[in-house]
């Protein structure tokens, strides 16, 4: 999500390659979405806070530790935010250089802006039983990692992760659906069988600005989002799909956002790639 409208000279075919990744702003891109908690953002996470605080209620005694992951970080801690209370480790997975440092310098002691963040997850029964200081936390079990949705090889064989979370990425990295498609397959691959997810995406989005650079998005709706996931998320569990928001609330340029989540199949029900 950010502030900008696509042109009609940005309409033509640019696979994730091609895309200016050196030239995103996180600063800038920080400043249009999460200084402020806008209302998509607050149903946002209403939503994946309920999944993952329904999720870890009834399996809290599993014995395997739980490790997290979140695809394509960009400058978005609350994805990570919501995995925190349970999570021994997380990691970011991030390809933008300047994404990646943005990220390096929130482990410290991240901004205060990510407090209101906390505070609406906070408001399910699960996070309040999350009795530590999650800044502290955020420290001691998030590590930053280089890497593309696109060549995810490396970083899969780290896990499978317990739980991971995609926001805005698959879709908001190329104008080709194949690749979408290998994006969320790569994602969901690299989950254990069982492991919970929520994914976001932007609905028809016609790409969209960040500081002076412009970038490609592929133009999916629920159908396909649904078709992307649906292999890898239909047998264990029903995979859920909700559309909110409403177009240009945020920038120009989309019709408004999709949110699925569920649980990865088992393995034998996984397709090969």
């Amino acid at each position: 999500m950010d502030l900008g409208s696509p042109g009609e000279k940005h309409r033509q075919a640019v696979p994730n390659a091609q895309a200016p990744w050196a030239g995103f702003d996180s600063r800038a891109y920080v400043k249009a979405n999460y200084l402020r908690l806008h209302d998509e953002d607050a149903e946002i996470i209403s939503i994946m806070r309920d999944h993952f605080g329904d999720y870890f209620r009834e399996h809290r005694q599993d014995a395997d530790p739980v490790i997290g992951i979140d695809v394509g970080a960009g400058a978005n801690l609350y994805p990570a935010l919501a995995m925190l209370p349970w999570c021994k480790e997380i990691t970011l997975v991030e390809r933008s250089p300047q994404n990646l440092e943005y990220l390096e310098s929130q482990l410290e002691s991240y901004d205060e802006n990510w407090n209101q963040f906390w505070t609406v997850l906070r408001e399910n029964a699960e996070y309040q039983a999350y009795q530590g200081d999650p800044r502290r936390r955020f420290h001691e079990v998030t590590r930053v990692e280089p890497g593309n949705l696109l060549d995810f090889d490396r970083i899969a064989r780290r896990g499978p992760w317990s739980v991971g979370t995609m926001f805005f990425v698959a879709e908001s990295m190329t104008t080709e659906r194949e690749e979408f498609d290998r994006g969320v397959g790569s994602f969901m691959r690299a989950l254990a069988p069982g492991a919970p997810f929520f994914a976001a995406f932007m609905e028809h989005s016609e790409g969209y600005h960040v500081g002076a650079e412009f970038f490609p998005a592929c133009d999916v709706g629920e159908q396909e989002v649904y078709e992307s996931l649906e292999p890898f998320a239909g047998k264990i569990d029903t995979l859920r799909l909700k559309r909110l928001g409403a177009p240009g609330n945020l920038r120009k340029g989309y019709s408004g956002m999709i949110v699925a989540y569920g649980r990865r199949n088992l393995d034998s029900d996984i397709p090969e790639s």
